[in-house]
C-alpha cells in the first residue's frame, strides 16, 4: 500500500509572479475599483471585500513559494472577479436576469423556473470549479509521491471541508447582526437549507473540475 509523503519537492514546479500574474491582478484591482462605486450596501460590501483581500494575499504568497501554476492563478482571479460582482450587489440582488434579457432577450429565471436569485449558487459552484486547480497545484507540491487520483480526492475533500468552515464563519458573523442584515449578508433568501445547498454545489463544482481534468489527462 502506498503512503502519502508530506515532504516538499526540492525542484521549482511553478514560476514566481511575472507580467502574466500582474496583468491578472491589475484586472482584479480595476474591477474592485469599479465595484466600489456606490455598492448596494457599504458595510456588507466591505465585509465581503475583506475576503477578497485575504484571498489575494494568499495566492500571492503561494505563487512566490512556487506552489501555483499560471492556469491555477488565472482561474482563482476569475473566481474573485465573480465574487466582487456579488459583493457589489449583495449577492441576492445581482441583476443577472436583467442582463440576460437585455443582451440575449432571454428570461433565464423563467426558463429554468427559478423563484430566487441564483447568483450565490454560481459563486459556490465556481468555488469548487475554479479553485480546484490551485488547490491541486498546492497539494501536488506537498505530496510529491501521491498519485493524481489521491490528490484529486484530497482536493474534493478540502473543498467540502472549507465550504463547511465558510458557512460556520457566516453563521458566527451573522449572530451579532440584526435579522435583516444577517439575511442580506448570508443571502439565504428565506431558504433554511441554503447552507447545505451551498456546500453541496461547491462539492459538485470540484467534482466537475476533476472530471474535466481526468478527461484531458486521458486524452494526453
Amino acid at each position: 500500500m502506498s503512503t502519502l509523503s508530506f515532504q516538499k519537492k526540492t525542484s521549482v514546479p511553478f514560476p514566481k509572479p511575472d507580467s502574466f500574474h500582474w496583468r491578472w491582478l491589475s484586472l482584479l484591482v480595476i474591477a474592485s475599483a469599479i465595484a466600489s462605486i456606490h455598492p448596494l450596501e457599504v458595510p456588507a460590501y466591505l465585509l465581503h471585500q475583506s475576503g477578497t483581500q485575504l484571498g489575494v494575499l494568499l495566492i500571492l504568497w503561494l505563487t512566490y513559494k512556487h506552489y501555483v501554476s499560471r492556469t491555477g492563478f488565472a482561474l482563482c482571479i476569475i473566481f474573485l472577479l465573480i465574487h466582487i460582482v456579488g459583493a457589489h450587489y449583495l449577492y441576492s440582488y445581482v441583476p443577472y436576469n436583467d442582463w440576460f434579457k437585455h443582451l440575449l432577450h432571454v428570461d433565464i429565471n423563467a426558463y429554468f423556473g427559478w423563484s430566487r436569485n441564483m447568483y450565490d449558487r454560481l459563486v459556490h459552484l465556481s468555488y469548487g470549479l475554479l479553485l480546484y486547480k490551485i488547490i491541486f497545484d498546492f497539494f501536488s507540491v506537498w505530496l510529491p509521491q501521491a498519485r493524481r487520483g489521491q490528490i484529486a480526492l484530497l482536493v474534493i475533500q478540502f473543498v467540502m471541508a472549507s465550504s463547511m468552515f465558510y458557512e460556520l464563519i457566516e453563521w458566527v458573523i451573522a449572530i451579532d447582526m440584526s435579522p435583516k442584515d444577517a439575511e442580506n449578508y448570508n443571502g439565504q433568501q428565506g431558504d433554511v437549507w441554503d447552507a447545505h445547498k451551498d456546500m453541496a454545489i461547491a462539492t459538485l463544482g470540484a467534482i466537475i473540475a476533476w472530471l474535466i481534468s481526468y478527461v484531458r489527462q486521458r486524452k494526453h
